[in-house]
């Protein structure tokens, strides 16, 4: 059997209840994917996204409607082996790449403030913009459920605010466009499960920043410190984290101090009285 038919009935038999029906519900739950949709699912080179993409190339062989796909992977200054990697990856696989290169690796370079958040907005930017000259209504990102709730709490103890990363929203400045996420409710563990028995190697960062200016010492980034705040407070609760997700579908608006909508914020006491 090919690689990529193992890796296709990976999904579907053995992680069938891990990641193929999280995807599914996520997909149908959130009404991610709609019939005559234009989707362009953006391939990093990570696991994530290459999971994603097998997920959505067999929802579209097998799904109930007709969608339309493009596999798309921005390269924003891979260096030679990386660039290799994933074009290598997606033909073991099976994915119908289309590369398209940017120079935003080299514009961040010589950022010295604040260089992933400007990296981050430069290559949503780019993507949203080669979306519409293929002109797509969907952008499919590999967010799982871990990012949402690493996300969440990022909010609270460093911005003061009460947010996550939602499952699907329609874009500030592209209209026409929607940004899902389908693997919302798949757990990382199970991502990584699912590389390891199927013995695949990704990208993990392949930043040229990072590269060229940091250690492999990840001991000063946000999102590790809160990873290891959550495995510690598992030891105490082992459902602590999915607490925290499904607590972002439950807020009780009674017993909150105030909310923002349309960045209009609201004190409880506006109702207090009434």
């Amino acid at each position: 059997m090919e690689k990529y038919k193992e890796v296709e009935r990976s999904i579907i038999k053995r992680f069938r209840k891990d990641i193929w029906a999280k995807f599914v519900c996520a997909v149908q739950e959130y009404k991610l994917i709609e019939e005559n949709d234009n989707i362009m699912v953006c391939i990093s080179g990570g696991k994530d996204s290459f999971l994603l993409a097998k997920c959505i190339q067999e929802i579209q062989a097998h799904g109930k409607f007709p969608f339309n796909v493009h596999y798309v992977c921005m390269d924003p200054g891979y260096n030679e082996k990386n660039r290799k990697l994933i074009e290598e990856n997606a033909k073991l696989l099976n994915i119908p790449i289309e590369i398209f290169e940017s120079d935003i690796f080299d514009v961040v370079v010589k950022q010295e403030k604040s260089p992933c958040y400007l990296c981050a907005r430069m290559r949503r930017g780019c993507l949203y913009n080669h979306a519409k000259e293929l002109g797509c209504n969907k952008i499919a990102l590999g967010h799982h459920m871990d990012d949402v709730i690493e996300t969440t709490l990022l909010s609270m103890f460093y911005g003061a605010e009460l947010k996550t990363m939602m499952p699907k929203l329609h874009s500030e400045n592209f209209d026409g466009l929607e940004l899902i996420r389908p693997l919302y409710m798949v757990r990382e563990e199970d991502v990584i499960s699912w590389k390891n028995y199927n013995d695949l190697t990704f990208l993990n960062c392949a930043c040229k920043f990072t590269e060229e200016n940091y250690t492999k010492d990840e001991t000063n980034s946000k999102r590790i410190e809160i990873k290891r705040l959550i495995k510690e407070l598992r030891k105490n609760n082992d459902r602590v984290d999915y607490n925290i997700f499904k607590a972002l579908d439950n807020v009780n608006l009674d017993c909150v101090l105030g909310t923002k909508v349309n960045r209009e914020y609201k004190s409880f006491l506006e109702d207090y009285d009434k």
